[in-house]
């Protein structure tokens, strides 16, 4: 049996890694500077993530949702402490398209309403409604096409208010810093406005977290810069620092009932310890504000660089714009100076999505590479 080809592969083959290094079969050291998508948020096999993993498993590895499963309570708690959002609820999935569709979900059921709006460039999942809720036609498939979804440009208020009057709209999801879409964040004003107008017109405001949060962006999640309060928050990738997990924040003036929403491995005890684990890492570790710092570092060497059109992102959610394509450039980082990186839907961006545990000396090597390339 063969795979089933969709993905255009590197040829490379990690078979371990170790804070912020992969390491190939040949035993060739690579530096992440991609994170597998924004997933390795604490390093590759910190050692308290693999002993806290281990010894779970050790002990029980999962049981469904019919049980008490004290890691979940634990989960949520620590989760309020280091977010500051004690006032929601936590709901566990597994990925962060299934968070998108649960908040999607959830906001329909909450509203008696059906409609969507969505905004251009914005990725939210592979799932049915999270899908059509995705600003790309090419992995929307014709039974996703049920979905009513208007897709608005980014920070366009007057045309989320225009469709909002209509009274059809069940919730308005963004990604408060577009990660695939090319890292682009609108002003405190937009996600202002759009909290103020889904109040007026009984529509739920989801923050789709699921790339730019667990702090990421030096903030725990990148909405807090902006002072709003979404109704639910959706969340996964460095959730779990590569465990699949994922999640929803649902603001306690959406009430649960049984049945509403429901999951056979979300939430299970190796999630669970996995997440409980990279949050207590973020906070002995101080990643945020290490993430805060490792930012000004890369910006100030980025300036440096005539050939750099714009430096996008906040935190270590950052891009590079040229002036050209990025696609052989990519190839050549990863194949002669053996670093990762990534792409966007913008073909001039490099996107920088590193651990959170990365040091100045890391990027030194990177910006040395860039350099030596760009000569």
């Amino acid at each position: 049996m063969k795979l089933f080809d969709v993905y255009p592969l590197f040829d490379i083959v990690p078979v371990k890694g170790k804070d912020v290094y992969v390491y190939d079969e040949n035993d060739t050291k690579y530096l992440d500077l991609y994170g597998g998508h924004a997933v390795i948020s604490i390093g590759h096999s910190h050692p308290e993530y693999v002993k806290n993993i281990s010894d779970q498993i050790s002990k029980l590895g999962f049981y469904s949702n019919s049980i008490q499963n004290p890691l979940q309570v634990a989960l949520a708690d620590k989760l309020g402490q280091l977010s500051g959002c004690e006032n929601y609820k936590l709901f566990l999935c597994n990925s962060g398209a299934e968070a998108n569709e649960n908040a999607l979900k959830l906001a329909s059921f909450k509203t008696g309403k059906k409609k969507v709006i969505a905004f251009k460039n914005g990725f939210h999942g592979r799932t049915s409604a999270a899908v059509a809720a995705t600003d790309n036609q090419k992995i929307t498939a014709p039974i996703n096409a049920q979905q009513e979804v208007i897709f608005l440009e980014f920070g366009d208020l007057i045309g989320v208010e225009e469709n909002l009057v209509q009274n059809e709209t069940c919730a308005v999801i963004v990604e408060v810093i577009q990660g695939i879409g090319g890292l682009d964040e609108g002003t405190s004003e937009f996600y202002q406005g759009l909290e103020r107008l889904c109040k007026q017109f009984n529509t739920l405001l989801i923050a789709d977290e699921i790339q730019c949060g667990f702090g990421r962006t030096g903030d725990f999640f990148a909405f807090q810069k902006h002072g709003i309060t979404p109704d639910i928050i959706s969340m996964a990738k460095g959730m779990g620092n590569g465990f699949p997990i994922g999640g929803i924040l649902i603001h306690t003036d959406i009430e649960a009932s049984y049945g509403l929403l429901g999951t056979t491995f979300g939430g299970n005890h190796l999630a669970c310890i996995a997440a409980l684990t990279v949050i207590d890492v973020i906070q002995n570790e101080n990643l945020m504000e290490h993430a805060n710092a490792m930012s000004k570092y890369f910006i100030a060497k980025a300036q440096e660089i005539s050939q750099i059109k714009t430096i996008k992102g906040r935190g270590l959610m950052l891009g590079l714009e040229f002036d050209v394509p990025i696609a052989e450039f990519r190839k050549t980082l990863i194949h002669k100076h053996h670093i990762f990186t990534g792409s966007s839907k913008n073909p001039n961006l490099l996107r920088i999505l590193p651990p959170l545990t990365i040091q100045k000396e890391h990027f030194d090597v990177f910006f040395e590479a860039l350099k030596s390339e760009l000569v």
